[in-house]
C-alpha cells in the first residue's frame, strides 16, 4: 500500500526567527521519516492552489493582504505568526497540497499524507493566526465538498482548529470532531460549540484538561469522537494531524505516545476505504516525535493497529469535561 506523500520544497523557504517552534525542520523530520520508512512512497509536488478554491475560505481582501505584506518583505501578522517574502509561495503550495492529494486518490489506491508549511487550523477567513497563514484542511474540505462528497475533519492537534470549525460551522455535510487540551489557545472549542443553522451538531469538540492521561484521551477518543463519525458515514475522512499532544511536546501538556497516533488512525481508517483519508500535518514541536508519530499515524492507516481493547476509564479532571462533552454531544448522536 503506497503512501502519497505531498510535499513541495518551498515549505522550507518559510523561514521564521530563531527560536521559534514552527520551523523548517519540522517538516524535513516528519518527511525523512517518512521516506525511510518500510511504507512504499510516492512523492507528489504540491502545486499551487486555485485560487477561486482558496476563496471558498478565505476573503478575497484576506488573501491579498497577506500576499503585498510578504511581497513587502513580511514580519509579524501577530505576535506567533511571522511571514518573509518567500511565504507567500509556500503558502500558496501548502493550500493546493490537500486538492492535489485527493486528486491522487481518486484515480487509484493508497493513502496519502501532506507534509507541507505554514500549517493551517487556526486560519480564519479574515485572519492568520496560530502560525498559520491558510487553512489547508478547510480549503481541501471545500473542495470535496464541491464533489459532493461527505466529508468528516478529525483533529487530534493539542490545540482547538478554530478556523476549520468556523468554516463549516453551519454545514450539514461536513462533520468536525476535535480533541484537544482545554483551556489553551486559541481558548475556542468548548463543549457547547455545536454549530448553528443545519450544521447543529456537526461540531463535536471533546475538551481535555492539561495532564490527563494518555489512557484518558483514548477512552475519550473510542468514546465519543468515533460514534458521530460512524453515524455521520463520511465518504472521506481528513485528519489534522498534529503530534503535540505527545507526552515529549514542548507546548502542550498532554501525554499521548507515538503508538496511539496509530490506534486513532486505525479506527478512522475502518470507517473509510484507505485511499479516502489524508492526514495533514498542522503542529507537534519535537522533532523525534514527529517521525514517530507520522509513521505511526501510516502504519495505523494501512496496517491497523487499534488495541485489542481500548482504555475505557476517564479519570481525574477529565471526567468531569468530558462528561460535559458527553451530554451535549449525545443530544445530537448515539453514544450508548
Amino acid at each position: 500500500m503506497s503512501v502519497h506523500l505531498v510535499t513541495n520544497e518551498l515549505s522550507l523557504r518559510h523561514v521564521t526567527p530563531p527560536g521559534h517552534p514552527e520551523r523548517p525542520a519540522r517538516v524535513t523530520a516528519v518527511i525523512d521519516a517518512i521516506r525511510s520508512s518500510e511504507h512504499p512512497v510516492v512523492e507528489v509536488e504540491a502545486p499551487e492552489v486555485d485560487m477561486s478554491l482558496l476563496a471558498t475560505i478565505h476573503d478575497t481582501t484576506y488573501i491579498d493582504r497577506i500576499r503585498a505584506f510578504c511581497v513587502s518583505g513580511g514580519g509579524a501578522l501577530d505576535p506567533d505568526t511571522y511571514v518573509v517574502p518567500a511565504s507567500w509561495d509556500a503558502a500558496i503550495h501548502a493550500a493546493g497540497a490537500g486538492p492535489a492529494a485527493v486528486d491522487r486518490l481518486w484515480k487509484g489506491s493508497g493513502t496519502a499524507f501532506v507534509a507541507v508549511r505554514p500549517p493551517g487550523h487556526h486560519a480564519e477567513r479574515h485572519q492568520a493566526m496560530g502560525f498559520c497563514l491558510f487553512n489547508n484542511i478547510a480549503i481541501t474540505a471545500s473542495y470535496l465538498r464541491a464533489q459532493g462528497e461527505r466529508v468528516a475533519i478529525v483533529d487530534w492537534d493539542v490545540h482547538h482548529g478554530n478556523g476549520t470549525q468556523r468554516s463549516f460551522y453551519e454545514d450539514s455535510e461536513v462533520l468536525y470532531v476535535s480533541l484537544h487540551e482545554f483551556p489553551f489557545f486559541p481558548g475556542t472549542g468548548w463543549v457547547d460549540e455545536v454549530g448553528t443553522g443545519p450544521g447543529r451538531g456537526m461540531t463535536v469538540n471533546v475538551p481535555i484538561p492539561a495532564a490527563t492521561s494518555a489512557a484518558s484521551f483514548l477512552a475519550a477518543f473510542h468514546q465519543l469522537a468515533m460514534p458521530p463519525i460512524r453515524q455521520f458515514a463520511p465518504s472521506w475522512i481528513l485528519i489534522s494531524s498534529g503530534y503535540d499532544a505527545h507526552v515529549r511536546d514542548p507546548l502542550g501538556e498532554l501525554n499521548l505516545e507515538s503508538v496511539h497516533y496509530g490506534w486513532m488512525a486505525s479506527a478512522l481508517a475502518s470507517v473509510v476505504p484507505q485511499n479516502r483519508i489524508v492526514a495533514f500535518l498542522e503542529g507537534g514541536y519535537d522533532l523525534s516525535a514527529l517521525g514517530t508519530s507520522a509513521i505511526a499515524t501510516l502504519t495505523g492507516l494501512i496496517e491497523g493497529a487499534e488495541p485489542t481493547v481500548w482504555p475505557s476509564d476517564i479519570t481525574g479532571s477529565a471526567a468531569k469535561t468530558v462528561g460535559m462533552a458527553r451530554e451535549a454531544i449525545s443530544t445530537y448522536w448515539d453514544l450508548s
